[in-house]
């Protein structure tokens, strides 16, 4: 180009986005104060964004989407998703498995506007919680009468997670030849679930051995529960001084007392010593038997949590490890500073346990001992995130490499042990600032790596998309608001880089 009236052209070589920063002035010319649908490609290159096409191929697809979310199973990559009939206010899950293949509903809940959810083994665990007005705010929460819920992943109903003590009466007798310490004893029988999950001892009868005999044991009650797959045998040690009471004392796993199924009533010739009832039961008197639904789900050092309870917005509950139905009423319970707001996300990172509420962020890290004991450390007062504000990669949860993504009141942060500044958002701090408030709750972020995209699901239903092509730097990624003619409620990644949005019927 010619120079005019001694003017030096300005080459543009790169675009680097929306900056929408501080007054419209002050926008550098390398980018542009209004770029609604723009797609970037490779580093220095944009176009408009493509359009979108059905994920489901049936007649019927699921409509009216309200959370969708990556469901790793023992065999395939699929989706948990939440439709929800503004008619009825009933909130529905079904499992789609591929684009021709839906189950469902697993679980429809009357007020179920969400849920958390995670993957574990297989199995997918559900909690219905829905927005609560508390004055000038909103509080999301477990539903109230509501559980958490485990799904097998095969289209059979989900159901309640945990379970109650096998009830009825056993009959106990002398059996053949053998040995036990001479004394009264308390027995009972241990149910164990298809997801694993061990109840409290039940059955409780007391017995007074003899040495010189083995113990038989019949009418053995079966569990009501068709998920019961296994029952073990418990005992005491003997009782000195025994009142007649079956409770309060220690109970153990008796060597060679499992019934590998459901339907036997007949356990014979047991022989034991006390000295051998090492693996302690007693715990499971102190599980719940319904977990309480709460907003968020997440894993820890293998160990299921749960959080914001209706009962108690700054209770998470945590379970034992390997036994993510397995929560202690009195040792797996952590409470989250007080403060009027609720708990809002979990994630684990470096070994870490981070909790987040709206505007503060806290971390306990595994001891060794139980949770209850885990120490406390505050991270930030200020700064915390919404229920789905944290971004996640797959099925991985939030960690990508060494950070987690935090949609923050500030802006969208990198986070690392602590929030690092400035904000990745830093170009576009206005726009971010002008969302409402109030309906952060809507917020849903990912981190799509083959794209080298952040995506953000926004309270207006619209989708910020954020790519980082030329480096993870506030300055480096280029910001382009994505409009659709549905509004948009909730993105998730399957199949590695297929990107998915849920909307209401435009």
């Amino acid at each position: 180009m010619a120079n005019l009236r001694d003017h030096q052209p300005v080459v543009l070589d790169k675009f680097n986005g929306l900056w929408a920063r501080d007054d419209y002035d002050n926008t550098p010319i390398d980018h542009f104060q209004d770029c609604d649908n723009i797609d970037y490609l490779g580093t220095s290159s944009f176009a408009v964004r493509a359009g979108l096409a059905v994920s489901q191929n049936v007649n019927v697809p699921l409509a009216n989407v309200r959370r969708i979310y990556n469901y790793a199973t023992q065999t395939a990559n699929t989706t948990i998703v939440l439709t929800y009939d503004p008619l009825t206010g009933v909130g529905s899950i079904h499992h789609v498995v591929n684009s021709t293949t839906t189950y469902g509903p697993i679980l429809a809940v009357l007020g179920m506007t969400d849920f958390a959810f995670v993957s574990y083994a297989g199995r997918g665990y559900i909690s219905p919680f829905g927005t609560f007005a508390v004055g000038d705010l909103f509080q999301q929460k477990g539903l109230s009468g509501q559980f958490l819920y485990v799904y097998a992943g095969d289209g059979t109903q989900a159901r309640k997670a945990a379970g109650v003590a096998i009830t009825g009466a056993l009959t106990i007798a002398f059996g053949a030849a053998g040995h036990t310490d001479a004394g009264t004893h308390v027995f009972g029988f241990v149910s164990e679930t298809v997801s694993g999950y061990l109840s409290p001892p039940g059955a409780l009868t007391s017995f007074v051995t003899v040495a010189a005999n083995s113990v038989s044991f019949g009418t053995i009650p079966t569990s009501g529960d068709p998920n019961v797959t296994k029952r073990y045998l418990v005992a005491t040690k003997a009782i000195t001084g025994y009142t007649g009471n079956t409770q309060g004392y220690q109970f153990f796993f008796v060597p060679g007392g499992t019934i590998s199924n459901n339907t036997a009533i007949f356990l014979n010739d047991i022989s034991f010593f006390d000295q051998d009832l090492i693996d302690d039961a007693s715990y499971l008197f102190d599980n719940y038997a319904e977990i309480p639904a709460g907003a968020s789900l997440t894993l820890y050092h293998d160990r299921l949590c749960l959080s914001a309870t209706y009962a108690d917005i700054s209770l998470t509950l945590v379970s034992a490890a390997g036994e993510p139905e397995a929560i202690n009423q009195i040792d797996g319970l952590i409470v989250t500073p007080l403060d009027g707001n609720p708990v809002t996300n979990s994630q684990e990172l470096r070994d870490v346990l981070y909790i987040f509420k709206r505007s503060r962020t806290v971390s306990y890290t595994d001891n060794g001992d139980v949770p209850s004991t885990w120490p406390l450390v505050v991270i930030d007062t200020a700064l915390g995130t919404s229920v789905h504000g944290i971004g996640t990669v797959l099925d991985s949860g939030g960690a990508s490499v060494d950070f987690l993504i935090v949609c923050t009141y500030q802006g969208i942060s990198l986070f690392n042990g602590r929030y690092i500044a400035p904000e990745l958002s830093f170009k576009i701090d206005k726009f971010w600032r002008d969302l409402d408030r109030s309906l952060f709750n809507l917020i849903q972020v990912i981190n799509a790596p083959i794209q080298k995209e952040i995506m953000i699901v926004l309270p207006d239903r619209r989708v910020l998309v954020g790519n980082y092509a030329n480096g993870f730097d506030p300055m480096k990624i280029r910001w382009s608001p994505w409009t659709f003619l549905q509004g948009i409620n909730t993105i998730c990644i399957v199949n590695i880089d297929e990107i998915v949005l849920g909307a209401d019927i435009p």
